[in-house]
């Protein structure tokens, strides 16, 4: 079960099964249902051909792997991005099924993705891409089979376009089949802050365990984007000073705190960072080393290694993003008595309502944001306290203590439906 430390501070796969190793050490888990759990239950390769707007044809590459169905249909999005790998996507359907057992929603595990360069498409040709996509994969997709969501450069829009195709090929409106929806669409109110929304939670309740007042903490965040963003707003009305935000073109800082109001109405406007002067801007990486007391990687994976890990200041770091912290680097900020809220567990508000919407799109009846949300805090916040409680009692990081709780549910259901031969 060990595996090479070094494979995993750059392979996203390779990360998660060192993480599952230790956890199933921990459990002792039977060796037949370790190798049951440490591989995907079937993944599609799919060649995807599309008519560019200039009449051209070029064949983009498509994956969905679903890693677990045993507590329920897979559950994970969909990204276009010129870096998608198999690995990446094997990674990402694993953490899905670990991520929905930890919040104890019914689904398993699933991921796709595609390779593109979505920036550099019209909008037609996107949506002759996803149309295709959806179409070679359906066997595959279904409400009680496979419930795709937007992911990396996946939005509302794109969810629209794949469930219409799914379900002009079903000859009926299968609301269900997707999450992430526009709200016309069966789409659950919330949903698209819910990631966000659910790092805050997650943070107050990190903050608390490590007995920090919200109210005198200071905070970065890593990333603008849908859950940065988000997650930046949470933070601040939760009374914590944000004094960093960063995207791409690079980071915005002010040690007195950003004026938050017009940070999010900038990023609304105009989806970057630039031209704002409400602070200083800095390069992007140094938000990772800042004098605060929370950071949030909410944007991309691997960006906390063990060349950077000893120069990070924050007490309280909660993961926005899905993987962004090697394994080695963890293991220096253990040392440190740095508390990582993972992201398995922190970032699991997005799924949580997107189990809400398809809950919603079975019963055909709707709930307010208010409902939405205060639903939310209760699954996240007994969500956090049963790893906690763990992690005290076995005397690990909140970490491994997901990891050992999301296993355990898994396997149990496993050895509840035994093996169909």
């Amino acid at each position: 079960m060990n595996r090479e430390l070094q494979n995993s501070e750059t392979n996203p796969l390779e990360a998660m099964l060192h993480r599952f190793d230790i956890a199933a050490k921990r459990l002792d888990l039977d060796p037949g249902l370790y190798q049951i759990l440490e591989r995907p239950d079937r993944e599609i390769i799919v060649a995807i051909p599309v008519q560019m707007e200039d009449r051209s044809i070029k064949v983009f590459t498509g994956y969905r792997v679903q890693h677990s169905v045993a507590r329920g249909p897979g559950k994970g999005g969909v990204r276009f991005d010129r870096n998608v790998t198999l690995d990446e996507v094997r990674a990402l359907a694993a953490w899905m099924t670990w991520k929905c057992a930890v919040v104890n929603v019914p689904f398993g595990g699933a991921k796709g993705g595609v390779i593109c360069d979505p920036g550099k498409m019209t909008q037609v040709e996107l949506e002759r891409l996803t149309r295709r996509y959806m179409a070679s994969i359906m066997d595959l997709i279904g409400p009680d089979r496979d419930v795709p969501a937007p992911d990396v450069n996946t939005n509302p829009q794109i969810m629209a376009w794949m469930m219409d195709t799914y379900s002009m090929h079903m000859r009926q409106s299968q609301p269900g089949v997707v999450t992430g929806k526009p709200i016309e669409l069966g789409g659950s109110h919330g949903r698209v802050r819910a990631t966000g929304y659910g790092v805050g939670l997650m943070t107050r309740e990190s903050l608390y365990r490590m007995g920090l007042d919200p109210k005198q903490c200071k905070a970065a965040v890593q990333g603008a984007g849908n859950v940065g963003g988000v997650s930046a707003e949470s933070l601040h009305a939760l009374g914590i000073k944000v004094c960093a935000i960063s995207d791409i073109s690079g980071a915005l800082y002010n040690d007195d705190g950003l004026d938050m109001s017009v940070v999010s109405a900038h990023l609304r406007e105009h989806r970057t960072l630039e031209g704002l002067t409400c602070g200083d801007h800095i390069d992007g990486d140094a938000v990772l080393t800042l004098d605060v007391d929370v950071l949030v990687p909410a944007a991309l994976e691997n960006v906390i290694t063990q060349k950077n890990a000893h120069d990070v200041k924050a007490t309280v770091i909660v993961e926005g993003a899905n993987g962004p912290m090697t394994p080695s680097a963890e293991a220096i900020l253990d040392e440190r008595g740095i508390f990582v809220c993972p992201d398995i567990l922190a970032n699991a508000g997005g799924v949580t309502v997107s189990y809400f919407e398809w809950v919603q799109n079975r019963l055909g009846y709707y709930w307010d944001e208010r409902d939405v949300n205060e639903r939310l805090e209760k699954i996240m916040v007994d969500a956090f306290q049963s790893v906690c409680g763990l992690a005290d009692r076995e005397s690990v990081s909140a970490r491994t203590a997901s990891y050992m709780l999301a296993i355990e549910r898994v396997a149990h259901v496993y050895k509840l439906r035994g093996l169909y031969a």
